[in-house]
């Protein structure tokens, strides 16, 4: 059963890492519902991507990002599903 998540992540360098990021992103762009990210002036980006899929698609999304450097990642995801 499919469940909805928010995936949140902080990009501590975005120059860095944003490509990266991004192409596994949109690798999973089945599962995105929709993005949001905010730039800071201080060298950070906070992204929050809203997702449905099953438990290991979303789980096999957060590991993808959570292994690029300079990237944290932290997911939430509902109790229901639908």
């Amino acid at each position: 059963m499919k469940k909805v998540a928010v995936v949140s992540a902080i990009l501590e360098e975005p120059d860095k890492c944003q490509q990266a990021f991004n192409e596994v992103v949109s690798s999973f762009k089945g599962l995105v519902k929709g993005r949001m990210g905010i730039p800071f002036e201080e060298g950070m980006a906070v992204v929050c991507i809203t997702v449905v899929g099953d438990l290991d698609q979303i789980n096999h999304l957060t590991g993808r990002l959570g292994n690029i450097a300079h990237v944290s990642v932290k997911t939430a995801i509902s109790k229901k599903e639908i």
